[in-house]
This record gives C-alpha cells, structure tokens and sequence, in this order.
C-alpha cells in the first residue's frame, strides 16, 4: 500500500523514499545510520539465540530452540568439511556468523513495505530502510573483511615470500611477472566485489519488486505479495549460502601452502 504522506509524489517518489537510507554527513563520511542499527540490531538477535540454546542446552531430549541450532551448526559444518582444506579454529565459527547474520538481513525484505517507514514517519524520521543488503556500504564492508582475512592467511600460511612468489610467479613462471602480477591482482579484487554486488544486487531487486507491489490496488496486493514472498524465501537463503560457501573456498584457497 503506498503510504498517503508520498502519494503525491507519484510511484517515482514512492520508489525514491522507500530505498533512501536514513543517513548523517556527507561524501565518504556519510554514515547511514539506518543499516549501522538494524545490523547491529540483528547481530544482537543472532548472538542472544546461540547464546539461549547453549544455556538450554542439555542431554537429555533437546527442545525446539537447541533442535535448531544444532541443525544450524551440522549443516554448516558439513559446508566447511566439504569446501575447507586447511585446519582452521576460525573457518566454522566464521561461516556460521556470516550465514545467520546475512540471513537475517535478507529476511527483513519479508515486512512489508510500509510498516517500518510509517514507524519511522511517527518517530519523525523521513527515511528509513530496513534491509542492510540493500545498500552497498554493508555489502561490501562484509566482502572486504573476508578480504582481509584472505590476505591475512595468505601471508601467515604461504609466508611472505611464500605470498609474493604467488603473485609474481604464477601461472606463467617468472619471465612474465607483470602479467602474472595484473591477473593476480585482478584476480584478487574482483572477490570482494563480486561477493558485494552479487549479495547487494538481489536484495535490491526483491526489494524494488515489494516496492513496485505496495504501489498496485488493494485487490491485487495478496495475488502477487504472496508468492513472490514464498519465491524471496529461497533468495535470501540462497545468497546468504553463497556467499558463506564462497568465503570457505577463498579462504581454503588462502590455506594451501604449495
């Protein structure tokens, strides 16, 4: 339903308000303030649910919440077997963290459209977005700590010289090194990228297709709100498995020292 404070600006206007994040500052120092709380907000959830199950947790016959998590853990678990080559205490801790909590963010694309900006229209915000992987600051702050880590392993596990000869040296042997180095290099970039525009731009589609919903008649809301919901189901949780099996394999990459 398009909020009655926007119907005069037309669909355009309705589209613009609904994915205009709530931010402060301006150029590189703008902090968008709405994707920093509901972050943090569903990291809190995610750490306060492990948390639960490890204190219910017991022997004896396992109660809905410790079912959940354990079912959570083995099947990541089996994710790290299967893609991870390394000995890592990080590896499975990590890819969990990044499956539940990219999860969660996807699945606030599942609110309606209007609820959360109504709310932030009464507590005098004039935006708000809901869904982090809508916007590419997150995305991408995500994709560049793997990165991070990536490049971390590379050096502790390959040492630096160990590190350096793979860049200078591969594929083509030392008499190319400049172009061993470009595609490396180029190699190496594209993913944190490709692991933040992948992520980002599904949401954002699903999200603008919501959107493009919430601006049709009342009669017609249920007949495609529905089913393109139950469809979102299966995006969310495939993107958030994407990128935690991607993040195993750079990082089982980064753990092969020969």
């Amino acid at each position: 339903m398009a909020s009655e404070a926007h119907a005069s600006d037309g669909s355009t206007g309705y589209i613009i308000h609904h994915l205009t994040p709530f931010s402060v500052g301006e150029g590189f120092w703008t902090l968008n303030l709405d994707t920093l709380f509901f972050s943090a907000f569903l990291g809190g959830v995610f750490i306060w649910f492990f948390k639960t199950a490890a204190e219910k947790a017991t022997t004896g016959v396992p109660g809905m919440v410790q079912n959940f998590a354990e079912m959570l853990i083995e099947f990541v678990d089996a994710q790290v077997k299967d893609s991870f080559h390394g000995k890592s205490n990080l590896i499975a801790p990590l890819a969990l963290t990044i499956f539940c909590w990219i999860f969660l963010w996807n699945c606030m694309d599942l609110f309606p459209v209007d609820i959360f900006s109504t709310v932030g229209s009464l507590m005098g915000l004039e935006y708000l977005r809901v869904v982090p992987s809508t916007d590419l600051n997150a995305t991408f702050a995500m994709s560049i700590s793997v990165f991070c880590l990536i490049i971390f392993y590379s050096i502790k596990i390959k040492g630096p010289w160990g590190f350096a000869k793979e860049l200078l040296f591969q594929p083509f042997g030392p008499w190319l090194m400049p172009f061993n180095l470009l595609l490396k290099l180029v190699e190496e970039i594209a993913k944190p990228i490709s692991l933040a525009l992948r992520l980002f731009g599904n949401l954002y589609a699903g999200e603008l297709i919501f959107i493009l919903i919430g601006l049709l008649p009342w009669s017609l809301q249920p007949l495609l709100s529905f089913p393109w919901a139950v469809f979102h189901i299966l995006i969310i949780t495939l993107q958030a498995f994407i990128f935690m099996v991607l993040t195993i394999v750079y990082l089982s990459m980064a753990h092969e020292d020969h």
